[in-house]
């Protein structure tokens, strides 16, 4: 059984293409993430992923940064045994069953009702899974999450997506609904019209994501404090810094040795962590 996706948007397509990176880093004789899950859920959907043009580059950036942060969910559950997990713009991503928390952990996976329907039907169950259906940039998508636990609210490859204001609203409705836990995603630095465009060349696909940017980024990693005075600096990493980058390929490897002495390299590609 194929599950066909032509009915989803533009933005809500962007999850496709992530989900088909994942795969293809699955399929990798050296993978960097190795979630063959994904590669499951991609073969029972109906849609030419080609049309995307996801270039080994892309595949690798996407792995690296849902393996940052895999790591530090599992490191905040072993912390916090009995907590919430809250993963924005799930998608098709299947960190739930990546990071596997004990059944003391509550995980909610937020997206858009359209994105939610084909998720539910593609993804086995979890025993800690539950999933809220909700626009983020309407009020109250929070309201069906209980806060009365420590929470980490997660997004991979969420925030580009969305206007600054949207963003902001987002991180207060969350700060404001959970009284204590850490805000944890994946950045890109400042985001130049140029950028955009050599992002759209990059992955030459019509429905590359490249196409929904709105957010234009940020280089001091303290910026996000200013969206609201709960939030501090926990951890600024970047992707270029690992280890695995010696799977990348050529040009993306050079561009992480680089990053050591050039700061605007690596904050291309970073994980944020910030306290609440």
């Amino acid at each position: 059984m194929t599950v066909k996706v032509d009915h989803l948007g533009p933005l809500e397509q962007t999850a496709l293409l992530t989900e088909y990176a994942r795969a293809l880093d699955s399929r990798a004789a050296d993978p960097i993430l190795a979630d063959p899950l994904s590669d499951e859920v991609v073969s029972k959907i109906d849609f030419d992923f080609t049309r995307l043009g996801v270039t080994p580059s892309v595949m690798r950036l996407v792995a690296l940064r849902a393996k940052m942060l895999d790591e530090r969910i599992r490191r905040f559950v072993l912390d916090n045994p009995h907590s919430t997990v809250v993963d924005l713009g799930a998608g098709l991503n299947s960190m739930i069953h990546r990071v596997d928390p004990p059944p003391t952990v509550n995980w909610y996976s937020v997206d858009l009702p359209a994105v939610i329907d084909v998720r539910e039907a593609l993804l086995p169950e979890h025993r800690c899974s539950r999933v809220v259906a909700a626009s983020l940039t309407e009020p109250g998508w929070a309201d069906p999450i209980p806060a009365d636990r420590p929470t980490m609210v997660v997004a991979d490859g969420l925030v580009a997506f969305l206007t600054e204001p949207s963003i902001i609203a987002i991180v207060r409705g969350a700060v404001g609904h959970f009284p204590e836990g850490i805000l944890a995603f994946n950045d890109y630095g400042p985001v130049s019209r140029l950028n955009r465009i050599a992002g759209r060349i990059a992955t030459r696909g019509a429905n590359s994501p490249h196409q929904q940017w709105n957010f234009a980024g940020f280089k001091d990693a303290r910026y996000p404090e200013t969206w609201d005075a709960r939030l501090r600096l926990a951890e600024e990493a970047s992707v270029m810094h690992r280890p695995e980058t010696a799977a990348f390929p050529l040009s993306l490897r050079l561009a992480s040795r680089l990053s050591r002495r050039i700061p605007s390299i690596a904050r291309k590609a970073r994980i944020l962590q910030y306290r609440y």
